[in-house]
Parts: structure tokens; sequence; C-alpha cells
């Protein structure tokens, strides 16, 4: 009979809890089934479901009804704020971080009108929906108050705009000690240069978990729910070469369409003390 000492299992026990999303949340929880299914949702952010995986990837991130979760830059499609908005309703405290800053004022406005849109049209699923900005977040959210931050697809944006910094010590003062941050973005092959590939859109993991842990942050966790073996990553115009943007039109859509989406991480990590 094999021995395991205590810090084999130890070791172990690490890799485990690494692999599970934290607390109790799971992706079959019927209340955030409910607004995933919900009439709310357009059909244009539906289709995507099978690539973004909701119920997955938010249970990766330990999402529980009773929380504070801030969305960073919700996008004008309002993806993810359809489903959080209504879930965290109730009992919890959903925060939309728009735009704030220099990068693409036309994307700020468009972000700005949606999100402010959809809560004026539907007050009874969103008007407890509370406004803040970034750059500009601990303007508007208390520091320590935040269970869960999450942002897609947006980092690549602060990177190649150089104000990543800014936005991860922002992050790191709102969050509450053991807080979780979820992130998803487009992931980098390994064997181009990095500022090649993020003026695409990709971005090297590894990269991308160093940055995150010089700002106080640890890894806590890493999923393939987003992966796509399929993306080469070498497209004429970058990750926008793909759906849902389709930047070349009809110049080789059936064969981007075959494609699908980008291959993505996604990365959970928790705020510890600064290094």
């Amino acid at each position: 009979m094999r021995l395991f000492t205590p810090s084999l299992l130890s070791l172990a026990a690490a890799a485990l809890l690494s692999l599970q999303p934290a607390g109790p949340a799971r992706a079959d929880d019927a209340g955030l089934r409910q607004w995933i299914d919900g009439a709310q949702r357009s059909e244009r952010n539906r289709a995507r479901d099978p690539a973004r995986k909701p119920a997955e990837t938010l249970a990766f991130f330990g999402l529980q009804p009773d929380q504070t979760v801030v969305e960073v830059w919700p996008s004008v499609g309002a993806w993810w704020f359809e489903i959080l908005a209504p879930y965290l309703r109730d009992r919890g405290r959903y925060v939309a971080a728009l735009h704030a800053g220099a990068h693409n004022p036309p994307a700020a406005k468009a972000e700005h009108d949606a999100i402010e849109g959809r809560i004026a049209n539907r007050p009874e699923l969103y008007g407890k929906v509370e406004i803040a900005h970034t750059p500009g977040l601990p303007d508007t959210v208390k520091p320590d108050s935040v269970d869960l931050l999450l942002t897609f697809q947006n980092l690549h944006n602060w990177i190649t705009d150089g104000n990543a910094d800014e936005h991860l010590r922002e992050f790191h003062t709102v969050l509450k000690p053991g807080g979780v941050l979820g992130i998803v973005d487009h992931r980098a092959r390994t064997d181009r240069p990095a500022d090649e590939q993020s003026k695409a859109g990709y971005l090297r993991e590894d990269e991308v978990v160093a940055l995150f842990e010089r700002h106080g942050f640890k890894l806590a966790g890493r999923s393939e729910i987003a992966a796509n073996p399929r993306d080469t990553k070498d497209h004429p115009q970058g990750v926008w070469t793909l759906p849902p943007t389709l930047r070349l039109k009809d110049v080789d859509r059936e064969r981007y369409l075959a494609i699908g989406e980008s291959d993505k991480f996604t990365l959970k990590f928790v705020k510890i003390a600064r290094p």
C-alpha cells in the first residue's frame, strides 16, 4: 500500500480545487437557467450560446444570486448583461462598469446608449442596475466591496492602449480580499511575438497570468470552456475575421463560419495582497 505524505496530499487537493468552480454555483442552477433561456435575451445573443456556454462559464467563476458583481465594459450587444442583471436583481447587486477614457469613443458611446436604453425600456428587469465607469471605477464602487468582477474580450484593448495596469489596479481596489476576478479573452499562439498578436486581438495566456499576478491576484483556476482548436489565429483581419464580426463580409465567409468563434482562455483569479 502506497502512503502519501502531507505535502503530496496538499498538492493533490490544490490541483483538484483549481479545476472546480468556487462555492455552490452549478451549471444546472435553475435560477440562472431561467434567465439564460429567458425571453429578455435577443435572438442574436442566444445564437452564440454554443460558443460562449454561459451556464458553464458563470458556474466556473462561482456566480451566486446574492453577490455583488461588476461587469466591466458590457458591450453594445449587452450579451452577459441580459443574463446577469435579472439574475442578480432580487438578492444581489449588479454594476455595469461602462467605457470611460480615450479608448474608441464611438464604441464607448454605443455601449452607453445600449445599456442605458435597456435600463430605461425594461425597468422591471434592469431598474436596479448600477452604472459605474472604468477607468474611474473606485469613484463609484467602494473598496473591498465586490465579490465577483467579470470582463469578457476586453483585456486585449487595454493592453493595446497601454492602460491595462490602470484597470487592474482599480479591479484590485474594489474586490473583497479573496474576491474573484473572471476573464475570458482570445488566446494567442505561443510561436509568434506577443505584441504582433495583441494587435490582432489575441493574447498569450502565460503573459496574462503573469500580468495579473504582478497586480496582486493569484490564479485559482483555468478552463477550456471556450476553447476552439479550429482557430488557426492567422487571419487577415485578426480575430475580427471570425464570427460574429466577420470583417471580410462575404470573402471566404463559409470558411470562417466553419471555424466559428475564436479560441479563448477562461481564467479565474482571486485577490490577494499586492506584491
